[in-house]
């Protein structure tokens, strides 16, 4: 006893001196992303707030700007978007703090939840956009809402008048998003339905409002109080809540009213949802509110930056028209109708110029600049820093498109050149670096019918008319919003595209 009590005497003492270390010994200095400025600072140049940003981005790729109560982190490293998006993506959501801010607009849905409830409405979605029903659906509502603008910008030809197709746009896209929702038709393009327009205003001023949440330290004070911006935004989304209840009230009516006749078989989203018993007035439109932000002002402001850019660079519009109209097999006869006609999915697969040039708009005009996260504990980013608890977590696709260590030295050029091989076929990049559309489990559900939409509205739109900016300008500006809207819209001047190619 006495040699063994010997023998482990100095290993106790070793043991006892580990633990002690353990307890008492500082903790490993944890690392910190630099400080590039404060939240303040965002407000300040809140009017070009993204290319404030990319300025510090290029700066520091990632970066801390300070708040009253919390670090926000910006990024535009691939390998901390790989992170934080797939590798560790139970630690970053969108939390408390994004519902708080997003939840009176947005509701209790698949971009303001996490946990249970978003993978129950990510699933369902998921399932409905993947049927067949749904995607030739889609294409049919695309198509013919394409051939309405189409038929606009004609009359505005014969009378030699620009048009302002950004707006034109928005009304397209709600129009296209409404019907597949609940297969109503609301018209908004020809300006039959004064509730639709009306809508679609005050949805983009709420966007904007919403957004401006993120800068203003008061905002909830003001809320409670009822005044200034947040009084604003109180009324206008009274007014979205009071469009969509009247267009779900619609729908049930209508289904329940068709249970008698012969089956049919449904086409729309909302349809499909109360056949399998979600009949949750709230629920239901908590998800047609999302499906529109996702669906309108996203295509919408991302054709609206096609077409600018289109204007800018003639050669470009030229090479896509001509793609367009080889890959349909069209003659110098064929009408709008017949090119919409002709635009099946094999034809829409051999535009891989098209598909390039609408990429490359996406890479310089995000249509969500920005995407944030909330930190839920304590992390170590693959750079080697950290981030806290709570921190909220951020990386920038506006930002990120116009990085040369990303894109090289022409990273702000136009060029869609660079998305092809050499044999003209479109090469995708990682989703973590072209974060246009997530990545990782929040991948976008929607970037398919997206491509297809912007796909099915350009070649209508190109196939048959030239553009050009109605005023010589030396560029457009954007307005500050969760999307990237055109400040004061895109006014263009349109030519028939046969006349202009007759000698």
């Amino acid at each position: 006893m006495d040699f063994l009590s010997t023998s482990l005497l100095p290993i106790a003492i070793s043991l006892a001196v580990i633990l002690l270390a353990v307890i008492f010994l500082p903790e490993k200095k944890r690392r910190y992303h630099p400080v590039a400025g404060t939240v303040l600072n965002q407000l300040i140049n809140f009017p070009r707030l993204h290319d404030y940003m990319t300025e510090l981005a290029g700066k520091y790729r990632t970066y801390r700007l300070l708040g009253f109560f919390r670090s926000e982190v910006y990024t535009s490293d691939p390998a901390n978007v790989e992170y934080m998006l797939k590798t560790n993506f139970a630690n970053y959501g969108k939390g408390l703090y994004h519902h708080s801010i997003l939840s009176d607009i947005a509701g209790d849905s698949i971009f303001t939840v996490d946990g249970e409830s978003w993978q129950h409405q990510r699933k369902l979605s998921s399932y409905e956009f993947s049927t067949k029903i749904m995607r030739d659906f889609s294409h049919a509502v695309f198509k013919t809402n394409a051939v309405k603008l189409a038929r606009i910008i004609s009359e505005a030809v014969t009378c030699n008048q620009a048009v302002e197709i950004q707006d034109l746009f928005m009304k397209s896209s709600l129009d296209s998003i409404v019907r597949i929702l609940l297969g109503i038709e609301l018209d908004t393009m020809r300006g039959t339905n004064e509730e639709g327009i009306r809508f679609s205003y005050v949805f983009n001023e709420a966007n904007e409002f919403t957004l401006y949440r993120y800068v203003d330290f008061f905002w909830k004070i003001k809320r409670f109080l009822n005044i200034g911006s947040e009084a604003v935004l109180r009324n206008h989304i009274k007014v979205i809540d009071q469009f969509m209840y009247k267009l779900i009230k619609s729908k049930m009516d209508a289904v329940h009213k068709s249970e008698d006749e012969l089956p049919l078989k449904k086409k729309d989203f909302i349809s499909r949802l109360l056949e399998m018993k979600e009949t949750n007035p709230k629920y239901i439109k908590d998800m047609g509110v999302n499906f529109i932000i996702a669906g309108k002002d996203t295509v919408a402001t991302a054709l609206s930056w096609l077409f600018y850019m289109l204007c800018k660079y003639p050669r470009i519009q030229e090479k896509i028209a001509q793609e367009v109209r080889e890959a349909a097999n069209l003659t110098d006869n064929s009408s709008v109708d017949e090119l919409a006609a002709s635009l099946t999915e094999e034809a829409l697969d051999k535009m891989q110029y098209l598909h390039a040039a609408l990429t490359e708009t996406l890479r310089l005009y995000p249509a969500v600049p920005v995407n944030a996260k909330v930190c839920f504990s304590d992390d170590t980013w693959p750079d080697g820093f950290s981030v806290k608890k709570g921190d909220m977590v951020a990386y920038q696709p506006y930002a990120m498109g116009r990085m040369k260590f990303l894109w090289g030295d022409d990273a702000e050029e136009f060029r869609p050149e660079r998305w092809l091989d050499e044999n003209g076929i479109f090469q995708p990049e990682s989703p973590f670096k072209f974060t246009v559309f997530q990545a990782g489990p929040r991948i976008c559900l929607g970037k398919e019918f997206a491509y297809r939409e912007m796909k099915i509205f350009s070649a209508v739109l190109l196939g048959n008319y030239i553009f050009k900016l109605s005023e010589k300008k030396t560029g457009v500006n954007y307005r500050t919003m969760i999307n990237l809207h055109i400040d004061g819209g895109l006014y263009v001047l349109a030519s028939p595209r046969l006349d202009h190619e007759r000698p």
